[in-house]
């Protein structure tokens, strides 16, 4: 008897979580997650003090270090709202989701750099946790945990921390994603449409849920009604060209807008490509040094696209391959490393590798330098992507 206690308690602890509270197992996550989040902050307050030579005043002067770049856009948006005209013009390019949840949160906290770092703070916890769960339905705990680690020190991780839309759109993918592998498909069809109403790589939800539902027919020789579920998903991305119409009477006025001013238009993949590899040699040593990494994230990102569909479940690949695509098909390539950050399933990948030893060394030095670096320059108003 004692014997079955005691395996019953092992496979409790080893399966799969689907419920909404926390295991002892996912509670010692969240202490890991926390204390990287804290140690990120530290890390880069303390290096921007060193690099400028200047003190931070307070509190507050520590959370206004990462309240730059697009987080200063997403701030302007919740404060004013979108505009077609004048200095807000430019931000009919992002998405409102994250926005206005800001807005909202904001209403409680009367603080809204305050209110975007905690969404993200909380929604990177809770991806953080989806994630987890979605790994150990295919692989064990321990890799499960390692996935989680390698998205937490990934070298561009500090946007899941900051006031960026990372933490909550890799929440709603991943929620999205394991709600379908449940078999939970109206819940993966809300979830998608805020995935599409927070960043357009949402829609790639569409053809990698179709996959799955097709991979699920295959497996059980049973059609299911809730499958057509999928079609809410890109409701969210057309309550963003509502908002289009509505501020400026057009649902694609966005596409000119992020050509005037982000000089990004849709083109083939080997035009980017070509851009980013010539900027190599034409561009200002800061600029090269940004060029090379975007090429590096590139290319990992092929590669791992590559070895998902060879790996890992379709819905996974599909994943993949529509997020490399939308990033390189573009006639400008800027922030792969970031947008390489919701390539969940290289995780999954990174994962397996590790259970090597010598590829968990390698993954996790690299991982953790190059964070370091990012993080530093990001604090002290650099461009880190």
């Amino acid at each position: 008897m004692p014997n079955k206690r005691r395996n019953k308690a092992v496979a409790e602890a080893t399966r799969p979580n689907t419920g909404v509270g926390l295991r002892a197992d996912e509670t010692r996550l969240v202490a890991m997650m926390l204390a990287i989040k804290a140690l990120v902050f530290l890390y880069g307050g303390q290096s921007y003090q060193v690099l400028s030579d200047r003190g931070i005043n307070g509190v507050y002067g520590w959370l206004e270090l990462w309240n730059r770049w697009d987080a200063l856009h997403y701030q302007k948006l919740a404060v004013h709202g979108y505009s077609a005209v004048g200095d807000m013009r430019p931000t009919m390019v992002f998405y409102p989701l994250f926005p206005w949840t800001i807005r909202l949160v904001a209403v409680v906290l009367n603080d809204y750099i305050v209110s975007a770092l905690l969404i993200s703070t909380l929604a990177s916890v809770a991806a953080g946790i989806l994630l987890y769960r979605l790994v150990q339905l295919d692989f064990s705990q321990t890799t499960a945990s390692l996935a989680v680690w390698f998205l937490f020190i990934f070298p561009t991780s500090y946007f899941l921390h900051i006031g960026y839309t990372e933490s909550l759109f890799l929440m709603l993918a991943l929620g999205c994603v394991l709600a379908a592998r449940t078999g939970r498909w109206i819940p993966a069809g809300l979830l998608g449409a805020l995935a599409c109403l927070t960043r357009a790589t949402g829609l790639v939800l569409v053809p990698a849920l179709v996959i799955e539902a097709g991979h699920q027919y295959l497996t059980y020789r049973k059609w299911n009604w809730r499958w057509l579920c999928v079609a809410i998903v890109p409701l969210g991305f057309g309550g963003y060209l509502f908002l289009n119409y509505h501020v400026a009477g057009d649902p694609f006025a966005f596409l000119p807008i992020r050509k005037d001013f982000y000089y990004i238009s849709l083109a083939p993949p080997w035009t980017g490509l070509r851009e980013a590899i010539n900027s190599l040699n034409n561009s200002p040593a800061q600029a090269q040094i940004v060029g090379v990494q975007e090429c590096l994230y590139i290319v990992l990102g092929f590669v791992c696209t590559i070895v998902s569909w060879i790996k890992l479940r379709p819905i996974y690949s599909v994943w993949m391959t529509g997020n490399w695509l939308l990033f390189t098909s573009v006639s400008f390539v800027a922030s792969v490393p970031r947008y390489t950050l919701t390539m969940f399933p290289i995780f999954f990948l990174f994962a397996i590798l590790a259970q090597r030893r010598l590829w968990l060394v390698i993954i996790t030095v690299w991982s953790l330098l190059y964070l370091a670096l990012f993080a530093s320059l990001f604090a002290w108003g650099r461009w880190a992507f």
